[in-house]
């Protein structure tokens, strides 16, 4: 789950204050506009990746604009980006993304168009060689 947020150190203290989540990764994405942190769930099962915009005019910085603070995009794990994509646009959704680009940790991603699945900003992501489960 992508959570957009103002600041990154105060929304990575307060993930790690209530839930004990421990920061796995940080990065910047220029290419995306973003500040980001990967924070692991205390299981080590999954991840929550905070958003900071690098400014106002980026997608996560115009997210804020509009909605505030919270859930900005759904993630789910596949084998293979290229190929998920490939068969979720057969299906009739709509992509953001026709290919896939570089991502968190390495990652290969691809985002799926809101409109098609009921208003949700979907990513597909294939890790690069692990998951953060075994970070």
């Amino acid at each position: 789950m992508g959570i957009a947020c103002r600041s990154l150190e105060t929304t990575i203290e307060r993930y790690e204050s209530a839930f004990g989540l421990t920061v796995v990764s940080r990065e910047t994405n220029s290419g995306q506009g973003v500040r980001e942190a990967m924070l692991e769930l205390s299981d080590g099962s999954s991840c929550v990746q905070l958003l900071e915009p690098l400014g106002p005019g980026t997608p996560v910085g115009k997210f804020l604009e509009r909605r505030g603070e919270g859930i900005h995009h759904v993630g789910y794990a596949v084998a293979d980006v290229a190929a998920a994509l490939e068969t979720i646009g057969g299906r009739g959704v709509r992509l953001v993304d026709s290919r896939p680009r570089h991502g968190s940790m390495g990652a290969s991603i691809a985002f799926l168009h809101p409109s098609g699945l009921g208003g949700v900003l979907t990513e597909l992501v294939q890790p690069r060689t692990f998951t953060c489960a075994e970070t």
